[in-house]
């Protein structure tokens, strides 16, 4: 039984309630059903995490089954990917299945229902095929070979088995019904001539089962009690009963089809189809690249399973989908590796810094703890001499009063080891700093119990000697897109939001305790993230994948994007208020540089769609996006723009008359623009009694146009 001490989600509660109404816990089976056709994603560590959860929760089996019945789209490759994923997860399946093994099984039972006059072979083309079905507001009409005699859909479907037809030439339909509300219940595709080698069955087969035909009939086989599925397979629970019912037995358990959410991750895209996409038009380096949503892709970018199966317990099962923004995953890693990475040195931007006062050849070997998390973690050695690398943003020649790292005259300590104070720089001929020429108070060692160890500094640097120093390559990864749903507009391709910054190389050097490091090892560069050694990585050349910085950098940006766009739309009203023109036109101008910072596609939606309203201000402010946002019109639904221009051009006032006329007439759409002639000869023949003389000069201009 699930746990009495936690609320129970509804999945749960339907299982329980299943359990009082007498199913025997015994009876309870569970299972986890990919299609072996590309990685698996996070939205299948959801779903893996809930099926191999409810199994252990309930101490039931939970198997692993493959819906392999499609050989056009699936690979072996796919298969011992996906069976990696979910070992690596941390969970074991009690059976390994597949749907093809119970093709012949399927195809007794088809001939079945033939026989019984419940499906028939339809002959029909494609097109045809999709015109005689209707729509969901008309009903479908029957098919002319509906009605073909038994014998000789039984004559037809065998010698479809034994590949006498093309592909396409005949299909095999379940007789259901055509005027059905439920567009898949109108005499629904059961199996297709395909002419394809399967990755198990060879050349066996010539025809395969479709998903609604082998997924129920797999589930019953196998006596899994509780079938659950995304949303998207609501509609087709109706028929995956009425399948059940043509075949069950008596004696055996029904398996029972429930649905619920997918779990949509921002900044990302969870479709098998488009994460294909993205691989074979070259978008990233392969299903695995760390810029990917698979699990793959997560792993080699640093993510643990403990973190993804965190993830997918705090984000839980809901009923309706929902967007999860990327950082609740990322605060879910930062969580594990906060108690497990080991703290290193590393300095990715590097300038190099001299101890004037050091003895040349002089080197020490300094005591670092490895994780103030765990007290198990124990300490290391780091080597520390004369010459080093710091970062370079972590010096300024002449720095502002809260810059809390190096600067001319002041002091800081580096990590591990001694105070120093910044007396001089080094340029080269273009005036870059080259080096940083420093002193450091010999008594000051951290650790050594001195009283000048003890003195408090503005700030903490971390740095490696120069001389002991691993040359690294670092992969600094980003979030792949720039918007948060980048495949939930419909006149935008989900690629044009593909974040041209996702992955910049880097030369990086990291301290010598690092030289030995494996695959997959996992560290906290001190002040800069949380990195993993890559799979590409070589004794002779390391190389590092960023899985995560220490702070949400995006959630700040968010959040002063956000800001920027509240703060413009107050200022707002100040444009109505003041009386000369460049007043206005110095709010004007701050407000359009704030839009014009603005990068969140989403942000600017809704901000535009919030503020098409009767408030003079709103309109105004809407029309300010139009023109100065990253946005082009053609970026805003339809109906959005013409409501927003038709509530502009009636407007009581002549700024925001005038605005929009003025966005109107540099519109790249000359159709839409034309929409509204109407309206401005209208104006143009009867002014506004109130129209400025800028309003009567733009309805000049544009009568003319």
């Amino acid at each position: 039984m699930a746990s009495e001490d936690k609320s129970l989600n509804f999945i749960e509660q339907i299982i329980e309630e299943d359990l009082k109404s007498g199913l025997s816990q015994s009876k309870l089976h569970f299972r986890f059903p990919p299609e072996p056709n590309g990685y698996l994603h996070i939205g299948h560590a959801s779903s893996i995490a809930l099926n191999f959860g409810l199994g252990i929760d309930y101490q039931s089996p939970v198997n692993l089954r493959f819906d392999d019945t499609n050989p056009e789209k699936e690979e072996q490759e796919f298969v011992d990917a996906i069976k990696k994923d979910v070992e690596w997860l941390g969970y074991s399946w009690a059976e390994e299945r597949y749907a093809s093994d119970y093709f012949q099984q399927l195809y007794d039972w088809a001939v079945l229902l033939i026989k019984k006059d419940k499906a028939y072979v339809d002959s029909q083309s494609s097109e045809d095929m999709a015109t005689q079905k209707g729509t969901p507001s008309t009903t479908g009409t029957d098919s002319p070979y509906r009605n073909r005699s038994v014998e000789e859909n039984l004559d037809l479907f065998e010698r479809m088995k034994n590949g006498e037809f093309e592909a396409g030439t005949h299909i095999l339909r379940a007789k259901i019904d055509m005027k059905s509300t439920n567009m898949l219940m109108r005499d629904p595709i059961m199996y297709r001539i395909l002419h394809k080698h399967h990755h198990r069955t060879g050349d066996t087969w010539k025809i395969y089962p479709m998903y609604d035909w082998a997924h129920g009939q797999s589930d019953y086989l196998e006596e899994i009690s509780h079938s659950f599925c995304t949303l998207e397979f609501l509609p087709h629970r109706e028929l995956y009963d009425w399948f059940l019912d043509q075949i069950l037995e008596d004696n055996k358990l029904r398996p029972k089809q429930r649905e619920f959410a997918r779990r949509n991750l921002s900044h990302t895209v969870v479709s098998k189809r488009k994460l294909q996409q993205l691989v074979k038009e070259k978008h990233v380096n392969g299903w695995d690249d760390p810029r990917m949503s698979t699990i793959s892709g997560l792993r080699r970018r640093g993510y643990t399973a403990a973190s993804l199966r965190n993830f997918a317990n705090t984000t839980g099962i809901a009923k309706r989908d929902n967007l999860i923004n990327v950082s609740v995953l990322e605060f879910c890693i930062r969580e594990d590796l906060n108690k497990i990475a080991p703290r290193v040195m590393a300095v990715l931007d590097p300038v190099k810094l001299v101890i004037t006062n050091y003895r040349e050849g002089k080197e020490e070997w300094l005591e670092a703890e490895n994780n103030q998390e765990d007290e198990n973690a124990g300490f290391r050695k780091v080597p520390f001499s004369r010459e080093l690398y710091i970062e370079r943003e972590d010096f300024l020649e002449e720095a502002p009063a809260k810059f809390f790292r190096l600067t001319l005259g002041k002091e800081v300590r580096l990590k591990n080891a001694y105070i120093i104070k910044g007396e001089s720089v080094m340029k080269d001929a273009e005036g870059n700093i080259t080096e940083i020429h420093v002193t450091y108070d010999t008594d000051s060692l951290s650790g050594s119990g001195t009283e000048a160890s003890q003195r408090k500094v503005s700030g903490t640097l971390h740095w490696v000697s120069i001389s002991h120093a691993i040359e690294a390559e670092v992969r600094m990864y980003d979030r792949l897109f720039t918007d948060e749903a980048p495949d939930s507009y419909k006149e935008k391709n989900f690629l044009d939001f593909v974040n041209p910054n996702s992955l910049e190389i880097i030369t990086g050097y990291v301290e010598p305790s690092l030289s030995t490091v494996q695959n997959e090892d996992k560290f906290q560069f001190q002040r800069l993230g949380y990195f993993t050694v890559d799979k590409d990585s070589t004794p002779s050349k390391l190389v590092f994948n960023k899985t995560v910085g220490l702070k949400d950098a995006w959630e700040e940006k968010g959040k002063k994007e956000e800001n920027s766009i509240n703060n413009s739309l107050k200022d707002i009203n100040k444009y109505f208020k003041v009386e000369t023109k460049p007043e206005r036109i110095a709010i004007e101008s701050a407000i359009g540089e704030s839009i014009k910072n603005v990068s969140s596609f989403s942000l600017l939606q809704n901000s535009l769609k919030k503020n098409i309203n009767n408030n003079k201000g709103s309109l105004l402010f809407a029309q300010f996006i139009l023109k100065y946002s990253i946005l082009k019109s053609k970026d805003f639904e339809e109906e959005d723009i013409k409501k927003l221009y038709t509530m502009s051009l009636r407007s009581e006032s002549t700024y925001v008359r005038s605005k929009a006329l003025l966005n109107l007439r540099d519109l790249e759409n000359e159709s839409l623009r034309n929409q509204f002639q109407d309206d401005i000869l209208k104006a143009f023949s009867n002014p506004p009694k109130n129209a400025s003389e800028r309003e009567i000069e733009l309805l000049k201009e544009m009568v003319k146009i």
